[in-house]
């Protein structure tokens, strides 16, 4: 009888905490949604700052202005963490033509990050495509030497999950230039990182291994891509020119910046959420990612809103250097081990502000399914795909410290159709998903901070 009034009682205070938890769920969802203030950060972001790659004004101007938004919301703590950042500049813009017979055909290119500049009159050579490093290193030496390297592998448009096609065909991008370079090649170019056909060429970092030729490497329009496929099928003996005039300059100082509210019972665990602060320089770094940035930052916005007290400090962090280096993911995790912090669990939003879908893990399967409990909370709010998955290139040197990562999950179909490209503007972000998946992580941060790990 004991046993049988004990699991009356259990399921009667479950389901009383369930029911305090879901109502508490939909008062976030009704603050943010109703006074979420994430799209005008944004919009003075992306509007009055713009792009902001590491070394730049914009980037020194996104840390001043983020930390005196933090500050102007009341956080208990706005402090920058110190971080050197790589300074590379575009230079004056690009330009590309092919040259078939006497015929010049103009394509849009743009330099990757990192990449070293064609010499001052430019690069005129044959062009050579591959799909694949394999088929470059059949080709060898005798096929490639002296000659442009086109690397034409395309995302997979079957893949439903387009972070997967970006995941089978990124290595191109990051590392073409020097397997192109191992068998002589005199430049490469990479089919933009992008499922649509469109004159937009997609921009990205790339790295040069040590001890082979730093030759210069840029992406090609989808669109230019497929056309100059198509004339080397017809003539293989046609040229390509392709001239940039990029640079890297010394390693310049940078920040990041952390927005912080002292957790009231047990302070010494940290929760965070946070986004990159830095952007490519082609656009205004809307999608990519001022949206974490922003999402990040109303969390503690809504809390502060709803007087919620939580038990544990939460943090916004807005990391430097994502995109070209990951230094401020690297400082903050040294940072945090050096002060000895424990930092329970991590959020990153760096895949758009786009309707929220779930989260995706990375940690101890009791971590995991800590956090999978709560699937029937937040599954009316679309959150449906809760598990483990990937978690964020910034808070991934915090799993080293037994932190669980998290990454926000929302519709990928259109990420990659402005993701490093000169249309990733502040209309690409629709302000109502931008604010649902503000609203998720601050949903998933107030119960992990109520229930801890």
């Amino acid at each position: 009888m004991k046993k049988i009034l004990f699991f009356l009682l259990f399921c009667a205070s479950s389901s009383f905490a369930q029911n305090a938890d879901s109502l508490q769920i939909r008062k976030i969802y009704d603050e943010i949604l109703t006074n979420g203030e994430c799209y005008k950060t944004l919009t003075y972001l992306c509007k009055t700052i713009g792009p902001r790659l590491s070394g730049s004004i914009g980037a020194a101007k996104a840390v001043q202005y983020t930390k005196k938004v933090m500050e102007d919301y009341g956080f208990q703590k706005v402090f920058l963490q110190d971080v050197m950042v790589p300074h590379w500049v575009r230079g004056v813009k690009e330009d590309a033509y092919i040259e078939n017979g006497k015929v010049k055909t103009k394509v849009p290119i743009v330099a990757l990050g990192g990449s070293v500049a064609t010499p001052t009159a430019g690069i005129k050579a044959e062009i050579i495509e591959v799909k694949s490093f394999e088929e470059l290193k059949t080709l060898g030496e005798a096929k490639v030497k002296g000659k442009i390297v086109l690397f034409n592998r395309p995302m997979d448009p079957t893949k439903i999950n387009t972070f997967e096609a970006y995941a089978g065909a990124v290595n191109q991008r990051g590392n073409g230039a020097s397997e192109a370079a191992k068998y002589g090649a005199v430049g490469a170019i990479v089919r933009s990182m992008t499922t649509l056909q469109d004159d937009n060429p997609h921009t990205g970092g790339m790295r040069y291994a040590p001890g082979i030729p730093m030759i210069p490497t840029a992406a090609i329009s989808t669109n230019g891509a497929n056309l100059l496929s198509k004339l080397l099928k017809e003539n293989p003996k046609l040229k390509f020119y392709f001239k940039q005039n990029c640079q890297t300059l010394a390693d310049a100082p940078s920040h990041n910046v952390v927005g912080e509210i002292r957790g009231t019972e047990k302070p010494d665990e940290i929760i965070v959420v946070g986004g990159h602060l830095d952007s490519w320089d082609l656009a205004e770094g809307a999608q990519d990612d001022g949206s974490g940035c922003v999402q990040a930052i109303e969390v503690l916005r809504a809390m502060n809103a709803l007087g919620i007290k939580p038990k544990r400090t939460i943090r916004a962090v807005m990391f430097m250097n994502e995109e070209n280096g990951l230094r401020g993911g690297t400082k903050y995790a040294d940072l945090a081990k050096q002060n000895g912090e424990n930092h329970i669990a991590a959020i990153e939003s760096d895949n758009g502000g786009f309707t929220p879908r779930g989260f995706g893990m990375v940690g101890t399967a009791k971590q995991i399914a800590k956090i999978e409990v709560y699937k029937n909370l937040l599954a009316p709010y679309g959150l449906a795909e809760i598990g483990r998955g990937s978690g964020g290139a910034d808070i991934g040197p915090l799993g080293n410290l037994g932190t669980l990562l998290i990454g926000f999950k929302p519709d990928s179909q259109r990420y990659f159709d402005f993701h490093h490209a000169q249309n990733d503007k502040l209309d690409a972000v629709n302000e109502r998903e931008l604010q649902l998946g503000a609203a998720s992580m601050a949903a998933l941060v107030y119960l992990i901070d109520k229930y801890g790990l």
